[in-house]
């Protein structure tokens, strides 16, 4: 199975759709969503085209692909818009044989870990930062952001299939690659 992941796009109808036609050209079985999909949030200027209505349907008429998990911009209120799972903590995905932690990154992150056995992979969004890397046993996995990178970063998405994660940029310029 080939899996996008995204984190991020805090309404913005402009990277969601971006997204949605890399959705569509990587021909990934399914999107993984990390978290803050409608709102910007209090601390963030307002996103590129920023239309949260829009962007519900784009994201509804995918809703048998994607698995999500809440961010800390999302809301019970979502959940009465969108056709799909919204505001689980937390989610775990078995892939290749590994065990895949999935969380937002508010609640747990790399100071507060979630409960881990070592070789297991956590991945997160929230810091608008991309990652990819092994920390002690566990390896630390984040898209960055789809639509308000951070630390100079460009807007960004990961693919993992066949045990690699990539990170790219929605012109496809391949940012990092790191094999699980």
């Amino acid at each position: 199975m080939k899996y996008m992941i995204a984190s991020d796009i805090h309404g913005s109808v402009y990277y969601c759709r971006k997204m949605m036609e890399a959705l569509e050209k990587e021909q990934a079985d399914r999107l993984i969503l990390l978290g803050d999909l409608l709102y910007h949030g209090p601390r963030n200027d307002l996103p590129k085209e920023y239309a949260p209505k829009e962007v519900i349907q784009m994201l509804n008429k995918e809703k048998n692909r994607i698995y999500n998990v809440r961010g800390n911009c999302d809301a019970e209120v979502d959940q009465m818009v969108l056709e799909f799972p919204v505001l689980a903590d937390y989610g775990f995905m078995e892939i290749d044989g590994k065990t895949f932690y999935m969380s937002h990154g508010h609640i747990y992150n790399e100071n507060n870990l979630p409960p881990l056995k070592p070789g297991d992979i956590f991945m997160h969004g929230h810091t608008h930062v991309l990652r990819a890397e092994k920390v002690g046993d566990i390896t630390i996995l984040n898209p960055g952001s789809v639509s308000i990178p951070k630390e100079g970063n460009p807007p960004t998405y990961a693919i993992l299939e066949n045990s690699r994660f990539t990170i790219k940029t929605f012109e496809e310029e391949i940012i990092k690659e790191y094999d699980l």
